[in-house]
């Protein structure tokens, strides 16, 4: 398979070779800058693309980097989807239009962390913040342990999680940590005070090109739960048991659900697809986000851990620094051949599944 070279080593050439396939597709991108700029001091953005016509009944949304640094994973599956003619074949045949959103959080993308410059989980952070925000009692009991004075942990640290996983068990411990919290704005998985700035961003692409269409799909790419290279097609819509017969009818019996306790990802508050039924009330809306397998789960929640860590501590050294950043790509991104093929595979196929049940609709 050549499609490997889709994938990239920085945000600009992930950003570059999206905008090339969209030439080469002969589309055209919608800037949404950013306020800051990235790693290497280039331009950041939110960039957006409209295949097929506005006024589609059907609208598929594809996004990538809603966590930043797992933005590496979710672009290049955007990128092989626009240089294959047999996709674009596929979206025609159907009559369905397709919104490719590539960067929703471009900061995370380039700096390699998974939160917005604002620190916060984009994933957390879509709630009505006029009204009382979500407690987390269990996060609140380990907030000091999460994210501890020093890295690594000392051993009282690794004792106290140790403890917590032996009384509580180890997805008590995941459920903990990143259900979201609200009151730790130095810690792991905040969601916020107040709407991101890809919040926002997000809002006006949807309201732009989402509030035509009767019926929209979104497929929200994501890595770092599950066996390694394994896309989980996990249920991103209310709890709506039509809603899911639906999924299911699109993607397989496989499709998995926070609801329910059959995914791998912990029950979560402020959920970005959340979105899709404020600013697309006029669709009936189908959603899954394709979560990719990267280390064990504990592997991944430490890799965050030293992250958040690093990012509390601007002092820590340079070699220091260096180590805790490939630590945290690596926990979100294989960047193997085979892990990739793998990742493509299952992503094309997800994108003709939702294409398939859109336009039978």
């Amino acid at each position: 398979m050549t499609e490997t070279i889709h994938f990239s080593q920085s945000y600009a050439e992930a950003r570059s070779k999206f905008v090339a396939a969209v030439d080469a597709a002969g589309l055209d991108v919608e800037s949404h800058p950013h306020p800051m700029l990235g790693r290497d001091g280039e331009a950041l953005a939110m960039d957006v693309v409209l295949e097929g016509p506005r006024d589609a009944r059907a609208l598929l949304v594809i996004s990538s980097a809603c966590h930043g640094v797992e933005g590496y994973c979710g672009s290049g599956v955007q990128n092989v989807l626009l240089h294959d003619p047999a996709w674009h074949g596929a979206v025609k045949a159907a009559g369905v239009a397709v919104l490719y959103i590539h960067a929703l959080n471009p900061y995370g993308f380039s700096w390699w962390r998974r939160t917005t410059h604002e620190n916060v989980d984009l994933n957390r952070n879509f709630h009505d913040f006029s009204r009382p925000l979500p407690t987390n009692p269990a996060y609140d009991e380990i907030a000091a342990l999460v994210v501890p004075p020093t890295w690594p942990p000392s051993n009282e640290v690794n004792a106290a999680i140790a403890a917590f996983i032996a009384t509580r068990g180890e997805r008590a411990l995941q459920s903990a940590i990143s259900g979201g919290q609200y009151d730790h704005p130095q810690g792991v998985f905040y969601g916020g005070r107040n709407p991101t700035w890809s919040h926002v961003t997000l809002r006006q692409v949807l309201q732009r090109h989402a509030t035509r269409c009767r019926r929209l799909g979104w497929i929200d790419l994501h890595t770092g739960l599950g066996p390694s290279g394994h896309g989980e097609r996990i249920f991103a819509c209310r709890d709506d048991a039509a809603a899911l017969l639906r999924a299911r009818a699109w993607w397989g019996a496989g499709v998995t659900s926070i609801y329910d306790g059959s995914s791998s990802s912990a029950l979560l508050s402020g959920l970005m697809w959340l979105a899709a039924y404020e600013e697309c009330p006029q669709a009936e809306y189908t959603g899954i986000a394709m979560e990719y397998g990267t280390l064990p789960v504990m592997d991944v929640l430490n890799a965050l851990r030293a992250d958040q860590w690093l990012e509390n501590h601007p002092e820590a050294s340079a070699e220091q620094r260096r180590a805790i950043k490939q630590q945290l790509r690596d926990a979100f991104y294989t960047d193997t051949d085979v892990w990739k093929q793998r990742i493509v595979l299952q992503g094309v196929e997800a994108a003709h599944q939702a294409v398939r049940g859109l336009g039978a609709g």
